[in-house]
């Protein structure tokens, strides 16, 4: 049974939805950054809150597709974002940051699922020897809905900020202050909840509409009904009990902390069932997979924390407003886009490993870009000022390009296919490192002294108050994704294949 041509357009159109999300929510740092007059270690918990869904949920979403499909995990995934962009209102009404914490949860929980179901069925569509670059075609489609969530969170999160400075927010009478913190959430809820429509209309043609794939179509007899909902229903509760019993017994637990022991449960759940925890031992005994995780965690984690970080940056060094410093990251996604267009088609003729080799090596010369050249105002377009340094921070994102879906094919290129199933959702695990690199380049950004401060020691360590950082700090933080960008070098160069897929 073949798909149709609008099957595949809304199954890519998912790939597009999950990034408009997330590039939402990389504005609500600075966003309530200012709202809620927190520092950035405290803001920064907006990713750890939506990057640790990713970890907790994806042994449950591997659970989920092979007891029934992969159309039922984007079903579900769906809905669940659905459910957590209405946890926005209250968390709006009551003007609560930790009840906010919780709506991102679910709704990264819902991109969660969606994104493990979508990226697996992707690379299951058709052919395993054009699997990467179908991957990679989908995966560009990312980006898009990126710079998408760029312009609403510009339009409608950011422009609606109130100009006061978190010092004169902190000298209002709280009668004053509240309106303002209202109508500033308010903004916050319209687009996420604006967009539950288009996800229910998604969800409502899925749920009509059969998706077929390889996996499917070779699979042997599936066990009772009853079974697969038993086995879907104790990975459930193995993931939602870690998290009920350390939020009671350990309240004031360190949130990523207590996302990683989210993670105890799903792994439990693993190990407990035979079939599963027999796949589990073949892909932990893959060292194309592991190690594929950890290239996906330095991946991701760098991905998230320049992009956070990149309207921080616009700021201090150029002096520009935060909805001006936004245009700067428009620009990043949007030659970010185009390159993961032109390494897909360049993958007709060169090896993925290769491509992604050279982007690791130029990514990391534009982190020692942003971090050494000038702030120095070379020329402006349409009021917008452009100096070397932030030419270097632009030139990061486009050497993400092809990285994800390219490290994402390579860790599950040859894999039994008995472990597809269970290994696909797995590698979501690795995006954990949102939740991890993020907060540790926050660390460098707000500290007063750092290891990676001796090395940029002609920088200006002035501290600035509204901004709760440094240019020294700031610039000394990009260290941490030219870590990451060496990380994956290392992965292609080590995993390299002869042969063009």
């Amino acid at each position: 049974m073949k798909n149709s041509k609008l099957t595949i357009f809304l199954l890519v159109l998912c790939f597009a939805l999950w990034g408009l999300v997330n590039n939402m929510s990389d504005n609500l740092v600075p966003a309530f950054q200012r709202i809620f007059t927190m520092d950035q270690d405290r803001a920064v918990l907006v990713q750890v809150a939506f990057y640790g869904a990713y970890a907790v949920l994806a042994l449950f979403t591997s659970i989920l597709v092979e007891e029934f499909s992969f159309r039922t995990g984007i079903l579900i995934g769906l809905a669940v974002y659905v459910c957590g962009a209405v946890l926005y209102i209250p968390a709006c009404i009551q003007q609560s940051f930790d009840f906010y914490f919780i709506g991102i949860f679910v709704v990264a929980g819902g991109c969660a699922i969606l994104e493990a179901s979508s990226n697996s069925c992707m690379l299951a569509l058709g052919d395993s020897k054009s699997a990467i670059r179908r991957l990679n075609f989908a995966q560009a489609m990312n980006p898009v809905g990126s710079i998408v969530g760029i312009f609403i969170a510009q339009k409608a999160i950011l422009a609606h900020l109130n100009p006061a400075t978190v010092e004169e927010r902190l000298a209002m009478p709280a009668e004053q202050l509240r309106p303002i913190v209202h109508s500033e959430l308010t903004w916050i809820c319209v687009p996420y909840v604006a967009l539950c429509l288009v996800m229910a209309a998604v969800w409502i043609y899925f749920a009509r509409h059969p998706i077929a794939t390889r996996m499917e179509e070779t699979a042997g007899p599936r066990a009772p009904l009853a079974t697969r909902c038993m086995h879907v229903g104790g990975a459930m509760l193995a993931t939602a009990l870690p998290f009920v019993i350390t939020g009671i017994l350990f309240p004031d637990m360190d949130k990523l902390l207590w996302m990683l022991c989210g993670m105890v449960g799903p792994l439990a759940c693993i190990a407990a069932m035979p079939a599963y925890r027999a796949s589990f031992r073949t892909l932990v005994r893959t060292p194309r997979y592991v190690f594929g995780l950890v290239a996906l965690f330095a991946y991701v984690g760098m991905q998230i924390a320049v992009w956070t970080w990149m309207n921080v940056y616009g700021q201090k060094e150029l002096g520009v407003a935060p909805d001006v410093s936004a245009n700067y990251y428009i620009l990043a996604i949007a030659i970010h886009i185009a390159n993961c267009w032109a390494g897909t088609w360049a993958m007709k003729w060169i090896a993925p490993w290769k491509i992604m080799a050279a982007y690791c090596v130029m990514g990391t010369l534009c982190c020692m870009g942003t971090i050494y050249l000038p702030s120095t105002v070379l020329f402006a377009v349409g009021g917008v000022p452009f100096s070397a340094n932030i030419i270097a921070l632009m030139g990061i994102s486009l050497f993400m390009a092809i990285l994800f879906p390219t490290i994402y094919g390579m860790a599950l290129g040859g894999l039994d296919p008995k472990c597809f199933k269970l290994g696909g959702p797995g590698m979501i695990m690795a995006i954990l490192g949102g939740a991890v690199v993020t907060p540790w380049m926050a660390g460098v950004i707000s500290a007063k002294e750092s290891v990676f401060f001796s090395l940029v020691p002609m920088m200006d360590f002035t501290w600035d108050a509204n901004l709760r950082t440094s240019s020294g700090a700031l610039r000394a933080s990009f260290f941490v994704p030219a870590i990451c960008f060496v990380l994956m070098f290392a992965y292609a160069v080590v995993f390299r294949t002869k042969k063009k897929t």
